[in-house]
């Protein structure tokens, strides 16, 4: 991507930020009093994990989950396949899964199942959610934005592994 014709601003740097503190206030309300572990789902929510984790005023901790949707292009198949488990111990915690963006929703309905038996609760927070391509009843506890249709990088988004490290979300106009 070289100019700045062939994406536009779906959501500002500084309207991220409000929303994520927003979002951790809730959160530090909603979970005081329990033993709260973030379980960020890798690549792509790693920057909203972390402002999310410093938005958030109760003691909790941190952990990381990867999986894999296999299909054709775009689509996905709903087999999901486990990369990397998270490394903390689950038995008695409150489990919060942080996700950048909740699409089909095939990939958070498995993460729900995997986590089910081994919290005493799984929650899930979405910086983004787009309802509209949902294939599975699914719906977030804590979400940040609902944004319509187009294909959106930046604040860890990505196409092609690219783009992660905008700090505002973009819609490409070509992911030619």
């Amino acid at each position: 991507m070289s100019g700045g014709d062939d994406k536009e601003v779906v959501l500002s740097a500084e309207v991220i930020r409000q929303r994520v503190d927003e979002l951790g206030q809730q959160i530090s309300q909603d979970y005081a009093g329990r033993d709260l572990v973030l379980v960020g789902i890798l690549n792509g929510a790693f920057i909203f994990l972390a402002d999310l984790a410093r938005a958030i005023r109760i003691p909790h901790q941190i952990d990381f989950i990867r999986v894999a949707s296999y299909g054709q292009g775009a689509s996905s198949s709903g087999a999901v396949q486990l990369r990397k488990d998270v490394d903390l111990p689950l038995a008695n915690k409150a489990v919060l899964l942080v996700e950048d963006i909740i699409d089909t929703g095939v990939t958070l309905s498995w993460l729900l199942e995997h986590f089910r038996s081994r919290a005493d609760s799984v929650g899930i927070c979405a910086l983004i959610d787009k309802t509209e391509r949902r294939q599975v009843p699914l719906s977030a506890d804590y979400v940040g934005f609902q944004v319509p249709q187009g294909f959106l990088v930046g604040y860890g988004l990505d196409f092609a592994e690219r783009h992660r490290h905008y700090p505002a979300v973009y819609s490409l106009k070509s992911c030619h």
